[in-house]
């Protein structure tokens, strides 16, 4: 039986409506402007939901959730925040923002890590739309009608899916060439349904990528991913949404078909699983057979201190969830405001790490998804009087390179793999040469 849970009002905040938030009176006018305008640039969007009882209006500017939704005015380079105020206080049409808008987003590295470039797939020499394939095993689906969130983060990797500019955008629109693409393709396990947010899609919308892979022609798919952030953002969707019960059920008919569901969901801190109604929500979802794996970058501002890694793998224990992945915040939109130096990164994981059960190290960390694959910083060692990074890869492009450990330079200032040398006076890592053929390979065959 549902709870009675009477949720609040869903209403959505952006720069254009922001006036009418209540709590819009602790700032001053500038302050609006300046939020204003960093949201011509990267995406603006929160609810009735995070305002009402995610966010502590009281410690404004530092509530991380605050920080981790709303638009601060450091997260643009100096420059290019002056010239859109100024374009702002000057009442200049909109089409101007807007160019001027995209011409500053293309400088912001759009698409990290090769994903436009040489992760999409073709069948039968066209590419597949809305469809990523960079590892063996996975295949990521983007389906249109889920193209958008209940909240934007403002620290995310996706922020083009959200900026109304198409050529920049994965979606596909129609169900049938990914599902062919997939029959061709029988060394994929896993495929995983992204976004934006999936969960923003009504429950048969979800179902018409889901059912098809409960087929037998799917066998050789063993696990369905769905990457979200409605957890943390709009947890009635699994409590009180008018398709609750059909949403809950489609979770139950994958795992009676034999299927493993995984609930990728994205915790940036633990005020995120403090709500009741996001521990029902929690439970829910575990009630159906579905396994909720939680996973999120490290941000400066929001979570960079060990104190909130250890709460929150804590109670994500507690409540059903499974430590995934830490990973460090990529090379794209405000990542300026957001990074943190690679050191720091893995000092704050190994001190989070030593104070929780053996239950919480499931987690994977601090990880970075880069181009070559999923590298993750084992450790900071010295060896031979040379202190360096103990790296290794999760996953890759080529999957003979994973878990082989491999050695950069110690450097304090490194915040990503790229700025990053080989230690020991090699000229190169191992998998540089090979990854040069496969990249070289895979834009030749998509031209």
């Amino acid at each position: 039986m549902r709870q009675c849970i009477h949720p609040p009002k869903l209403k959505f905040y952006h720069d254009k409506n922001i006036y009418s938030l209540p709590q819009i009176q602790k700032f001053s006018k500038r302050e609006i402007l300046e939020m204003q305008a960093v949201a011509q640039v990267l995406p603006f969007r929160t609810n009735s939901y995070v305002v009402e009882q995610l966010i502590d209006w009281d410690n404004i500017p530092n509530d991380p959730i605050f920080r981790l939704t709303f638009p601060q005015k450091d997260m643009l380079p100096s420059e290019d925040f002056n010239q859109i105020v100024a374009l702002l206080e000057q009442n200049a049409p909109k089409e101007v923002i807007t160019e001027v808008a995209n011409n500053i987003r293309r400088r912001l590295n759009p698409h990290p890590g090769g994903q436009q470039k040489y992760n999409v797939p073709l069948l039968n020499s066209e590419v597949v739309p809305g469809v990523q394939h960079k590892y063996r095993e996975t295949v990521l689906i983007f389906p249109t009608a889920g193209q958008t969130c209940h909240a934007y983060c403002t620290f995310c990797f996706r922020w083009p899916q959200f900026v109304g500019m198409d050529d920049w955008k994965f979606a596909t629109r129609e169900s049938g060439r990914f599902q062919d693409y997939l029959k061709q393709h029988q060394e994929v396990t896993d495929v995983l349904i992204t976004g934006g947010d999936p969960m923003t899609m009504k429950a048969s919308q979800l179902a018409l990528y889901v059912e098809p892979l409960l087929e037998p022609e799917f066998e050789h798919i063993q696990t369905i991913r769905i990457g979200t952030k409605s957890l943390a953002y709009w947890p009635y969707r699994y409590i009180t949404d008018p398709d609750t019960d059909e949403l809950l059920g489609l979770f139950e008919k994958v795992v009676r078909m034999g299927k493993h569901l995984a609930i990728m969901g994205h915790f940036s801190h633990w005020k995120e699983l403090e709500t009741p109604i996001a521990q029902e929500a929690i439970r829910r979802i575990c009630s159906t057979g579905a396994q909720i794996r939680a996973q999120s970058p490290l941000v400066r501002h929001i979570n960079d201190t060990t104190e909130v890694w250890t709460r929150m793998w804590q109670m994500q224990v507690r409540l059903g969830c499974i430590p995934y992945y830490m990973f460090v915040e990529r090379q794209t939109g405000a990542k300026n405001y957001f990074e943190i130096p690679l050191f720091r990164a893995w000092e704050i994981f190994q001190g989070a790490i030593q104070k929780v059960s053996g239950l919480s190290r499931t987690v994977r960390g601090p990880v970075m998804s880069a181009l070559p694959g999923k590298v993750v910083i084992d450790g900071i060692v010295k060896i031979n009087q040379e202190k360096v990074f103990v790296l290794s890869f999760l996953q890759a492009r080529e999957s003979d390179w994973c878990k082989r450990p491999f050695f950069a330079k110690y450097d304090a200032e490194a915040t990503w793999l790229t700025a990053l040398r080989p230690a020991f006076e090699e000229k190169k890592f191992f998998y540089e040469s090979q990854l040069e053929e496969i990249l070289t390979t895979k834009l030749f065959s998509s031209q």
